[in-house]
């Protein structure tokens, strides 16, 4: 073997490991990125309040990264934001080991209930036990054990409905004016209908869309999400530098991958789709130019 094939293939090698040791240090490095929503109609006791958008959990797959959950968690306490959105995927199994992981998640995120931060959610595939697109049936029944467990520490889920919150993110009573939160269903459980989520919501009403995978954001009407919010994609998980829309998930996918930040050119006219990069990942425990994600969201009226 020539010496230069040797420096060749010792440089690959080496690359190789340095990607791999990276890889499994990025899920620990969380970002918390700070983000404007414009939202017609704000009343003015949401302006300039903030919005905590966190999700993509994964908790029990292997080599997890529950520690950033705890990180995140506790820059969130820190922050006090009025309201917390969380966007599905609280564990990654729903079979012989969920009781475990949903008693691992519910460690980790009781500490925003127990600072009084209200908190909304919705759920994911992988809360109904599906870890590939038409992978299986969905388990409603896990999903529904999984739903009454994080309400049992305060987290509300929304399942294609909406409710209406005061300027300090608790529930109004039925009828009365608010910012509006409505919560699609699970995607790849197919159970996610948006115009049910937004059929209870006076059309000028102010509001925020969340969901768990972008692609029930195309579903939406014209004019009626200036904020909505995904997960689901992890950003891509692993992303060249300088090239973000070419990520694993992209080029493994038969569909096109809305992963990361704001969407632009997708959906009906007047919406806007933000798809938060989550905590955890999928198959493999490493993520690459692609690090987990807390979105805070500062609320303002358009100028």
């Amino acid at each position: 073997m020539g010496a230069t094939l040797k420096t060749i293939l010792v440089a690959v090698a080496l690359a190789i490991g340095a990607f791999l040791i990276y890889g499994l240090i990025e899920p620990r490095l969380l970002d918390v990125e700070e983000e404007t929503a414009v939202i017609p109609n704000l009343p003015e006791e949401w302006e300039g309040q903030e919005v905590a958008v966190i999700g993509d959990y994964q908790i029990g797959m292997w080599l997890d990264n529950g520690s950033t959950v705890e990180e995140a968690v506790a820059e969130i306490v820190e922050r006090d934001p009025v309201a917390v959105l969380m966007l599905g995927d609280f564990i990654y199994h729903v079979n012989d080991q969920s009781e475990q992981e949903v008693a691992q998640a519910l460690e980790v995120l009781r500490p925003i209930g127990e600072a009084s931060i209200p908190v909304y959610a919705v759920l994911g595939n992988h809360d109904f036990g599906l870890q590939k697109e038409n992978g299986g049936n969905p388990d409603p029944e896990a999903a529904e054990r999984l739903r009454n467990a994080l309400q049992d520490i305060g987290i509300q889920i929304l399942h294609n409905e909406a409710v209406a919150l005061d300027g300090e993110g608790a529930v109004l009573p039925e009828g009365e004016p608010g910012l509006f939160i409505a919560g699609i269903g699970s995607e790849w459980a197919d159970n996610d209908v948006p115009a049910e989520a937004l059929n209870d919501i006076p059309a000028e009403a102010p509001r925020v869309v969340m969901m768990h995978n972008p692609n029930s954001f195309d579903e939406i009407k014209a004019d009626a999400a200036p904020l909505a919010i995904a997960g689901h994609t992890h950003g891509g998980q692993i992303r060249l530098p300088g090239l973000p829309e070419w990520s694993w998930m992209s080029l493994t996918s038969n569909t096109e991958v809305h992963a990361d930040g704001w969407i632009d050119g997708y959906g009906a006219e007047g919406n806007r789709l933000y798809v938060n990069r989550g905590i955890g990942m999928s198959t493999i425990p490493i993520r690459f130019n692609c690090k987990p994600e807390l979105t805070m969201f500062t609320l303002v009226s358009p100028q």
